[in-house]
């Protein structure tokens, strides 16, 4: 009984070599079958890992602009009608608890800028003029990339400070230079750094409300205050800053915070992210078929070899053990080489996008154990149908 039970056993490392013959006689065949599983863990690794990478990267835009910055602008009335925001709305807002800088802007309608005169007018450069205060820095937290920003005296007369993009877009990269604004020569007096919270003054030129209300009948109306708030107070600060710009009419009034317009792309690359997921679980489910495929087409061709197997002596196990382990050898070289392609593509899109690379240990991990379970699975049937091979049948049939 000894001697049957050690003729029926067959060690790991028999087993291993057995379950390579397939793969190393069909190689082409092989290839395939694990290059559907690695483009289905690949496509998996790659969008986690991009996901990551990307909200990574955006937290950090989030951390570093802060969340403590709302704008308050103009509103509609019940009736439809816009409620411009009143002259004073600024100094009522700096006096609420919890603020910590208040800067008005308005935006000049049909003022254009243009690098020179001779430009025709009708060949708009899409800036925009903003009237704007000198607590504009500091309430938006940005600096200057060269030159001086505005002030009580500079405001007074034809000085203008150009946004990062509005800079790039008429050529300008010193002050001192002069541009064609509003049919009068402005001189430069400093280029911006770029903003993220307020896109819009990147495409603007800055002047001073003095020389404003005297070029360009500003009213004295802010269209914008942007307001800096204690951190811990913002929530609060919001929903006061309305009846504090406007306490007529405080319907009238629009508060937003910038930042939430960052936390909704979060929200968006999420809802995408499952999306993809999606694909790529069904980019396994057609590997796993595959596989599937492959091994019963192979359980096909080697009926000789199997009836041969058992008429030397294998088992049913034996035999099944072997295709089952062909299938997950499969898998898991697809396994391997998709958390491969998948990390480089990560580092690779990373690397465009000048985001940080990151690909979840976690899901590498579970990548591969997914690629052995759907070997697994893939094998059991192949694996069934040739341990019930009959040895006469299989070599008759060969």
């Amino acid at each position: 009984m000894t001697a049957n039970s050690d003729h029926a056993r067959v060690r790991a490392t028999d087993m291993l070599p057995l379950a390579t013959v397939g793969l190393r006689s069909r190689r082409v065949r092989a290839a395939l079958s694990v290059l559907g599983i690695a483009i289905g863990i690949a496509a998996v690794v790659s969008v986690l890992g991009i996901t990551r990478s990307s909200q990574s990267h955006l937290l950090a835009t989030i951390d570093r602009l802060g969340t403590n910055l709302l704008t308050v602008g103009a509103g509609e009335s019940l009736t439809g009608e816009l409620v411009p925001l009143p002259a004073t709305a600024a100094v009522t807002v700096a006096r609420t608890p919890g603020v910590q800088h208040v800067a008005s802007a308005a935006a000049l309608a049909d003022v254009q800028v243009y690098r020179t005169d001779q430009i025709p007018s009708y060949r708009s450069s899409g800036l925009g003029v903003v009237a704007c205060d000198s607590s504009l820095l500091p309430t938006l937290d940005t600096g200057l990339a060269s030159g001086l920003f505005l002030d009580d005296a500079t405001g007074q007369y034809p000085v203008t400070v150009l946004g990062h993009d509005a800079a790039q877009q008429l050529g300008i990269t010193q002050p001192g230079a002069r541009i064609w604004l509003g049919d009068h020569w402005f001189v430069v007096a400093g280029i911006l750094t770029p903003i993220g919270l307020a896109p819009e003054i990147n495409q603007a030129a800055l002047v001073g409300f003095p020389i404003a209300h005297d070029l360009f009948g500003y009213d004295g109306h802010p269209g914008t205050l942007y307001v800096r708030t204690v951190t811990e107070r913002t929530a609060v600060v919001a929903e006061v800053l309305a009846p504090a710009a406007n306490p007529i009419d405080p319907q009238g009034v629009s508060v937003s915070r910038p930042s939430d317009a960052l936390t909704a792309r979060l929200e968006v690359a999420n809802a995408t992210t499952s999306l993809l997921l999606g694909l790529g679980a069904v980019a396994l489910l057609v590997g796993a078929i595959g596989i599937g495929n492959v091994m019963v087409i192979s359980v096909l061709e080697r009926q000789g070899e199997i009836g041969l197997r058992r008429a030397l002596g294998a088992t049913r196990s034996h035999v099944g053990a072997q295709f089952l382990l062909e299938s997950v050898l499969l898998a898991t070289a697809g396994g391997v080489l998709g958390v491969l392609l998948g990390t480089a593509i990560t580092y690779v899109y990373a690397g465009i996008k000048n985001w940080q690379p990151l690909v979840p240990s976690p899901a590498a991990g579970a990548a591969i154990a997914a690629a052995v379970t759907i070997g697994a699975l893939a094998g059991l049937y192949p694996a069934a149908r040739a341990a019930r091979m009959h040895p006469s049948d299989a070599l008759r049939t060969a």
